[in-house]
């Protein structure tokens, strides 16, 4: 994309699949290569949209991966689809189980509903020893508590992580990454970039999480992991480093936090 800076970049958590701008998904990836972004995350949120992104990263074997889960707003889902994520989920290029955990702001399924989904998923992440994706919106202290219970897998990643330095150490300390996305580039996320400033940049990820979310200076319009790199620019201003470390820095990171060793081809 035109004017996009330089990489190669990783977007670490997009919904390829929700883009409707008149455009095929695979067309979105074809953008996304000519944007210098090297590989992308596709994320499941139910059953449907798993099956979704399993079948695009089947298409495109060398730059898309794919993560099976249950978002929070659809927990009530769980004892319709929840034997067949699992069976989903060991599927050639997943890559990790997810996204899962609280959202209290919107509530589409209640809070014990969303417990249950996301221990479950935690167990799963951790049997397939596999990375796990979590999604936390006003359920810090909800989050953090399961997370305590419960055995943790071998990766985990906050995405679109909204918090402060506070709740940044919390996640830390658990040994996840900190995913962030367009918001670290709006005018009003300051706590987000104090976050970005404290996290150690080995732990830090770049996404778009399209179509939502989409950065300065394309906010108002559809996101997509073709502007990936806008949102890394806007992460390496937070943190004071040149872009091009940090692009370096955060598609090293995505490796680490996903296919530390890759998995099949189709």
């Amino acid at each position: 994309m035109i004017g996009a800076p330089p990489g190669p970049w990783v977007d670490s958590h997009c919904h390829v699949p929700f883009i409707d701008d008149g455009a095929a998904p695979d067309a979105v990836v074809a953008r996304a290569r000519d944007a210098d972004v090297a590989w992308m995350v596709t994320v499941g949120t139910d059953l449907v949209t798993s099956r979704d992104a399993v079948a695009l990263a089947g298409r495109h074997d060398e730059d898309v991966y794919a993560t099976v889960g249950l978002h929070p707003h659809d927990a009530s889902r769980f004892d319709d689809e929840w034997d067949a994520l699992v069976a989903l989920a060991a599927s050639a290029r997943v890559v990790a189980v997810g996204e899962c955990g609280f959202d209290l702001h919107y509530r589409h399924s209640s809070e014990e509903e969303q417990e249950r989904a996301f221990r479950a998923q935690v167990a799963l992440a951790r049997t397939l020893d596999t990375t796990l994706v979590i999604h936390t919106r006003e359920a810090w202290d909800e989050t953090f508590r399961v997370l305590a219970d419960e055995e943790l897998p071998p990766r985990i990643v906050f995405h679109c992580f909204t918090g402060g330095p506070d709740e940044a150490r919390r996640a830390l300390d658990t040994g996840a990454f900190l995913s962030f996305s367009g918001i670290v580039s709006f005018r009003n996320a300051s706590d987000v970039r104090a976050a970005a400033a404290f996290a150690p940049l080995a732990r830090v990820l770049v996404e778009t999480d399209s179509p939502y979310l989409a950065p300065a200076p394309h906010r108002g319009r559809p996101n997509e992991p073709a502007l990936v790199g806008f949102v890394g620019a806007a992460l390496a201003d937070a943190v004071q480093r040149p872009v091009a470390e940090v692009a370096a820095a955060t598609v090293a990171n995505a490796r680490a936090a996903f296919v530390p060793d890759p998995p099949p081809s189709r």
